[in-house]
């Protein structure tokens, strides 16, 4: 649902540091494709979920980012970890890339997330 804080994601309590993160449908460059929104260090951040090396979702299983020191995201096909605040490549095949961030927030315990030029919302939406 879009309202003017943005489109709706999850409610905040439902993103816990490190845990499993939340998928919402996207339209990324023209196609569908899902974004993704995590914890960490108590704050939420949001990004396409495709990897920077090969465009793949990253999560292992539904909503599982993080790896098991729940230190970096991981991509659960070609391992690269990327640093969850930044969504930059700290090691692996794409060493160097750089997740696409999504711009998120949180209002009166809810998540948003805002549109922009290439990141839109599906039609339905």
């Amino acid at each position: 649902m879009s309202t003017p804080e943005g489109l709706f994601v999850c409610a905040s309590g439902d993103l816990l540091d490190g845990g499993l993160g939340v998928r919402f449908p996207v339209v990324a460059f023209g196609s569908e494709a899902t974004g993704f929104a995590v914890r960490y260090g108590g704050k939420v951040y949001a990004y396409l979920n495709r990897c920077a090396h090969v465009p793949v979702e990253l999560d292992w299983f539904k909503g599982e980012f993080f790896e098991s020191g729940k230190l970096h995201l991981m991509c659960s096909t070609h391992g690269a970890i990327y640093v969850p605040d930044t969504g930059v490549c700290a090691g692996g095949p794409c060493r160097g890339g750089k997740l696409r961030p999504i711009g998120v927030h949180e209002v009166e315990g809810d998540v948003y997330w805002q549109p922009d030029q290439f990141i839109r919302p599906p039609a339905a939406q």
